[in-house]
């Protein structure tokens, strides 16, 4: 019977086991990280699709990172919450100017287009995991 015998530097085991008791610190720093590039484009793709975008911006937030129940993921919601000054959901009016309304407002788009610098997010949550792992 074949054998296998490894040895691992220390310096590796002790990033190991450094990761293993803050792997969900770092996960949650990291989706906030890239919640946050979210955020800001969303900030700055409002002022495109809406006149006004004041009572918007009081509804524009970035939840606490938390884990879910079903798969143990981390997760870091932005979203719209709340109502404006005259009694309207805040994500109502987002929604409508997001997709469009049947009763003939035409889409645009401002929300999605958030999520599609893939490259800016990501460079994000590297930098915020970098922290935690030193690359050498």
């Amino acid at each position: 019977m074949a054998g296998f015998n490894a040895e691992l530097p220390t310096e590796l085991i002790k990033t190991f086991q450094k990761l293993e008791s803050n792997t969900e610190e770092m996960l949650s720093e990291m989706t906030r990280a890239g919640a946050e590039v979210v955020y800001k484009q969303v900030k700055s793709n409002m002022k495109s699709s809406f006149k006004s975008t004041e009572s918007l911006d009081k509804g524009l937030k970035i939840t606490k990172s938390y884990k879910t129940p079903t798969d143990d993921g981390i997760n870091t919601k932005v979203g719209f919450y709340g109502y404006n000054d005259e009694g309207v959901p805040i994500p109502l009016i987002a929604l409508a100017r997001e997709f469009g309304t049947s009763r003939g407002e035409k889409k645009k788009p401002f929300f999605r287009k958030a999520f599609r610098q893939e490259t800016a997010i990501t460079n994000a949550m590297i930098k915020a995991q970098e922290k935690y792992i030193k690359n050498e």
